[in-house]
Order: C-alpha cells, then sequence, then structure tokens
C-alpha cells in the first residue's frame, strides 16, 4: 500500500498542564510536503503561536521522514519538552534541530575603503609569491651549481622527454596559428599599403613583426596555455597524492628531479617552436602577397634578407629562451603551492596561466626597452 501523505491531528484539551496534542502521521517527505505544503504551513504557524510548554508531540506515527520533513518538524518542535518520537527517525530530527541551532552568518556592513584593502591584500600576496619564487629561483641555481660537480646526476632522461612533450608535440598548433597569424596581418597591411602605393613594405612590416615580436609571443602564449598547464597540474596532482612529500622523505631533490628538467627543456624546445612558427607566418605571408598585391613567392624570398637583419631573428630566438624559462618556471612555483584538494588544484592551474602570460608580456615590454636601438 502507499504512504499516506504527512497530516497533523490537533486535539484541545480544556484544563491541565497540556491544552493540545499534536499527533504528526503519514509520510513526510518531500514529494509528499509538496502537495499538503500550505494547509500544513497554516496549521504549524498557529500551533507556534501557543507556549511549547503547552503542547505535546507524538510522531510516533510518521510513516517516513526526510531532510526536508526534519526540518519542518524541527522548525516546530523549538522548546517543546514532550516529544514522542520512534528511535529511527530521532537522530535525524536531533541532526535537523541542531542545524537551526547554528546561527547565520552577520551581514558584514559596506566598508567604503574596499578598494584600498583589495589592492593592498592583492599586494602583500604578490609581494609573498616574489619573495616564495625568488626563494625557489635561489635553491635551483645552488642545485645547478652543485650538479657541474656531479654531471652523472642530471636528469637527461626527464629533460629528453620534456622537450618532446614541449616541443615536437606543440608543433601542429604553434604553426597552424602562426600561418593564420601571418596571413591575417599581411592582408590587413596590404590593404592600408595599396592606398599608397607601398605594397614592398608589407615584407618589412611582415617580416620585421613576425621574426622579432609576434614569433616569440605566440610560441610562448601557446605554451603558457598547454605546457604550462599541464606542468602546473602534474606537480598539483603529485602534491594532492602527497607524491611530492614521499620524495622528500627519500631524499629526492624536488628542484633537480621535478623542476630543473621542465624548466630546460621548454628553454631549449621553445626557441626551435618559435623558428618553425616564424616559417609558417611567413609562408601565410607569401601566400597572400601572392594572391593579393600580385608579389611573386621568389621577389617576396629575396626582399626578405634585405628587409629583415640577422639581429632581429637571433632577439627572437633569445626572447623565446627567456620567456620558456619563466613559463616553466611560473607553472612550477603555482603547482608546488597547490594544497590537497581538488579546488586548489583547478585554482592553481588558473592563476598559473594567467601569471605566465602576463610574465611573458611583462618581460617582452622589458625587452622592447633595452633592445629599442638593436635591429
Amino acid at each position: 500500500m502507499p504512504t499516506p501523505d504527512a497530516a497533523l491531528e490537533v486535539e484541545i484539551a480544556a484544563q491541565g498542564p497540556v491544552r493540545t496534542r499534536v499527533r504528526a502521521s503519514g509520510a513526510w517527505t518531500f514529494a509528499s510536503l509538496k502537495t499538503r505544503r500550505r494547509d500544513l504551513a497554516e496549521r504549524l504557524a498557529e500551533l507556534e503561536r501557543q507556549p511549547p510548554e503547552h503542547i505535546a508531540w507524538d510522531l510516533t506515527a510518521v510513516a517516513d521522514l526526510d531532510d526536508a520533513g526534519a526540518l519542518w518538524l524541527a522548525h516546530a518542535l523549538r522548546g517543546a519538552p514532550r516529544v514522542e518520537v520512534s528511535p529511527r527517525h530521532r537522530i535525524l530530527l536531533n541532526q535537523a534541530s541542531d542545524g537551526l541551532l547554528v546561527p547565520a552568518e552577520p551581514r558584514r556592513p559596506f566598508d567604503p575603503w574596499w578598494a584600498v584593502v583589495a589592492i593592498g591584500e592583492a599586494a602583500l600576496e604578490f609581494g609573498r609569491h616574489l619573495r616564495d619564487a625568488t626563494v625557489r629561483l635561489g635553491l635551483l641555481a645552488i642545485r645547478v651549481a652543485e650538479l657541474t660537480r656531479r654531471p652523472r646526476d642530471f636528469p637527461l632522461r626527464e629533460l629528453s622527454a620534456g622537450i618532446f612533450r614541449s616541443g615536437v608535440t606543440a608543433l601542429p598548433v604553434t604553426m597552424l596559428v602562426g600561418f593564420l597569424v601571418g596571413i591575417v596581418l599581411t592582408y590587413l597591411s596590404a590593404l592600408q599599403l595599396k592606398r599608397y602605393g607601398a605594397d614592398l613594405l608589407v615584407i618589412n612590416i611582415v617580416g620585421v613583426g613576425v621574426v622579432r615580436e609576434l614569433g616569440p609571443m605566440l610560441a610562448s602564449i601557446i605554451a603558457a596555455g598547454r605546457s604550462g598547464s599541464a606542468i602546473t597540474a602534474q606537480l598539483g596532482v603529485m602534491r594532492v597524492t602527497e607524491e611530492i612529500e614521499a620524495l622528500s622523505v627519500m631524499g629526492v631533490s624536488i628542484n633537480v628531479r621535478l623542476i630543473l628538467p621542465k624548466v630546460i627543456a621548454l628553454a631549449v624546445a621553445l626557441p626551435l617552436v618559435t623558428f618553425c612558427t616564424d616559417l609558417a607566418a611567413l609562408g601565410g605571408a607569401l601566400l597572400v602577397s601572392r594572391f593579393t598585391l600580385g608579389i611573386a613567392p621568389a621577389a617576396f624570398l629575396e626582399a626578405l634578407p634585405r628587409a629583415v637583419e640577422v639581429v632581429n631573428f637571433w632577439i627572437g630566438i633569445g626572447k623565446s629562451a627567456v620567456f620558456g624559462f619563466a613559463v616553466a618556471f611560473v607553472a612550477c612555483h603555482f603547482g608546488l603551492r597547490v594544497l590537497p584538494n581538488t579546488e586548489s588544484l583547478a585554482a592553481g592551474v588558473t592563476r598559473s596561466v594567467v601569471a605566465a602570460i602576463t610574465t611573458v608580456i611583462v618581460l617582452d615590454a622589458v625587452f622592447a626597452i633595452l633592445l629599442r636601438n638593436v635591429g
């Protein structure tokens, strides 16, 4: 037989300390309360107006009880000294009653200085990150100096695997992005240069822009989102599963085994990826120049070395190595700061990618200022 819906039976006594006897029966569940919500709410509101010491509750006829029904009954039973309930429902009612006793968090008043406080907290957090990163960089330098005396301890296998993952597997996406950027940049430049009859200057604009700036930036940003997030996630999972603590207990250096090969691998792989990205972008520029400006591929390739000095190429390659080191180091820094929970892991990966891209942009601005008279 189906369980009857929730019901309340109220008996009023003319005399005695207990003026009202309430008997609850049926299924006090979410599905049952949904059908009789209004009627039960009105009857319970009437009972709450009476002193709780004058009411006796009998809940032994309650057939089913879930969290929703327990909250309704616990709210009505507050302060009632006479309650009869079956043992199987007593624990759930006690838990619901304890939950109602938890005080609500008071609403914070409006702080007119909240912006200043937020900026100050952000500055302090940035200072802590900068301090920890400086300490980590110093420890890494010490370990590199120690490895010069014991070169056999250098993790060559981890280094080669890191170069393959960060370099070879990243070539398809970076070259595709570079090819498309070269097409877009050349096409938009050609539309403007056609008005002044300076079609050949598109080679100068695209050549210098791609080789010196866009190539390293595109490769670094893609590496930050691809390799940087993977490094942070890997170290974060090791932190969650306490593998890093296990390595420390066994006497294995985290800086040598985990950080150093990743940092060097990306610093070595990213210039190679940048070189391939430059080739793909210049290939896209050559294609657009042929069909938009009528510049023959042979003429494009002949004018390119004159438009782009060799020093610009080496500046781009050198910047790529620095960007690769920075991306990998930032990823390792945030990966080792992950707390042992999944929420911290997700937040750490997000912060790692944002911080790595920001670091690359800041370093590119610094290089642009320092090398403004070169090339």
